[in-house]
Parts: C-alpha cells; structure tokens; sequence
C-alpha cells in the first residue's frame, strides 16, 4: 500500500511539472504574437460624403469631422487628415501596413474647393537636399591667418 500513495505521488508531481511545461510554452508564444498599433484619424469615406464641396466651410467641416491634426504650411491652404496603421514584432522593425491621407483644400473664401484620399500604394520617397552651411576655412585659425599675412608683409613693395 505504502508503494502504491508513493506512485501515485510522483505521477501526479510529473503531471504538475508537464502543466508548467506547458504554461511556460503556451506565455512564450503570446510573447511572441504581433501587436497592432493605429495612429492618426481619417475620416471614412461615409463621413466625407457629408461634406459639399462648394458650400461648406472651414467651420462646417470641423463640426463634421472635427480639427485635423495636420494643416498645410501656408495661410489658408488645405487641411490632412493622416492614419496609420502599424504591426510591431518586438525585435523586428515596425512594419507600417496601411496609411491613409485625406486630403481638404479651401478656396479664396474658405469653402471646400476638393477633397482626396490617398493611401499607402500612392505615396512616393521623397529625396531631401541636404544643405549645410560652411563653417569657414579649415586647418588655421582667424588669429593664426591674419598673422601669417603680416609675416608677409613688404614695405619695399608699398614704395612702388
């Protein structure tokens, strides 16, 4: 009897130990899963149908759509609304699986004048100039320069 509890106990401690085994492996696959993240907001195209062109205005469309988080550079010129959606890999680079760009530009008299949508398929590299300012002559100093020009000086060469 005494052989039969102790049996039964170490089946049911190999039976713990497979449980864990199995747990452990069951939160290392779940570490593993990509994780989804989304940014920005674009409205959807039944939102945009809401919109006339021609007649409502820069207020109308806040009301509708609300502020858009990125406005054009100059004065007056259009409003981009901008989302997307990216997949994380915890040791990989972030992957960006979709974007979404929508597009309102305004007339003279701040009324809607067209609205696009882009998405990711549409959007090109753009090549940026690096432009650096020069820092001036290298090598010699602005002190160690005017000195060496009056090391050079002559003034025989000042008489003629």
């Amino acid at each position: 009897m005494a052989q039969r509890m102790a049996g039964s106990e170490m089946k049911g401690a190999g039976r713990l130990r497979l449980l864990g085994v199995g747990l452990i492996l069951v939160l290392a696959l779940a570490a593993c899963s990509p994780t989804m993240r989304y940014h920005g907001y674009a409205p959807s195209d039944a939102d945009l149908a809401e919109i006339n062109v021609g007649q409502d205005t820069r207020e109308t469309v806040t009301e509708k759509l609300g502020r858009p988080g990125i406005g054009g550079v100059m004065e007056g010129s259009g409003w981009f609304y901008v989302q997307s959606d990216w997949r994380h890999e915890h040791w990989r680079a972030p992957v960006e699986l979709d974007r979404q760009v929508v597009a309102i530009t305004f007339d003279e008299r701040d009324r809607v004048a067209n609205i696009e949508r882009f998405g990711l398929q549409d959007g090109e590299v753009v090549m940026l100039s690096r432009r650096v300012t020069d820092t001036g002559p290298r090598g010699r100093s602005a002190l160690q320069q005017i000195l060496s020009v009056l090391g050079n000086f002559n003034p025989a060469a000042m008489m003629n």
